[in-house]
């Protein structure tokens, strides 16, 4: 399922960038125009990013993984849906805004999972083989965004997501994690990987 998700994850991150010369035109955007805000868009979703990082961090930490998954799942899901209904340049902004901050959930709570939910000897090979999959999700990006028009390709990003979602509905919590809520912890602390005896639980 994390490898499902790093290949949804690709596939949104690149979409932008393969479908912006046809998106931005259709807007009406002049052509001497595009570049300058191809680059407005994109520094709109890296901020997006940057937030979503911070986050869904500290949120995993406090509700557990799978919390993020699903909230992250659902935002960028709806955000590339309605991607591909913007009608101008500051909701096209707001839109990639919104999905760059779920796009950073997925990103971070999927590949974590997958390393608390292996033996340290396995990691290695599990993350490997989510980042090759992952990696697919470019080329279908490429795919998508030369065969369809621009708001199609944003369906497509959408209604991957949503079927993503689906099928995280058995995905089970990180050992690592239930193991470490079982912990006293003390008032004061936030989260239990600040905590001095948190390197017991062999991470």
């Amino acid at each position: 399922m994390a490898a499902l998700g790093y290949f949804v994850d690709i596939y949104d991150l690149l979409l932008f960038l393969i479908i912006k010369n046809k998106s931005l035109s259709s807007l009406g955007v002049p052509t001497d125009k595009i570049t300058e805000t191809g680059l407005y868009l994109m520094n709109w979703q890296m901020a997006g990013l940057l937030i979503g990082g911070i986050f869904w961090g500290i949120l995993g930490d406090k509700k557990g993984r799978l919390s993020v998954l699903f909230g992250s799942i659902i935002m960028y899901s709806l955000a590339n849906i309605a991607n591909g209904f913007a009608t101008s340049i500051p909701v096209y902004a707001a839109l990639r805004f919104i999905a760059g901050i779920g796009l950073a959930g997925e990103l971070g709570a999927g590949i974590t999972l997958v390393s608390e939910s292996m033996s340290k000897e396995k990691r290695g090979y599990g993350t490997m083989l989510v980042a090759g999959i992952g990696l697919m999700g470019a080329v279908a990006a490429y795919i998508v965004g030369d065969l369809f028009e621009w708001r199609t390709a944003f369906f497509v990003g959408g209604g991957l997501g949503i079927v993503l979602l689906l099928l995280r509905f058995g995905v089970f919590e990180s050992g690592l994690f239930e193991k470490c809520l079982k912990k006293k912890l003390p008032k004061e602390t936030s989260s239990c990987y600040f905590i001095p005896g948190s390197a017991s639980l062999n991470i």
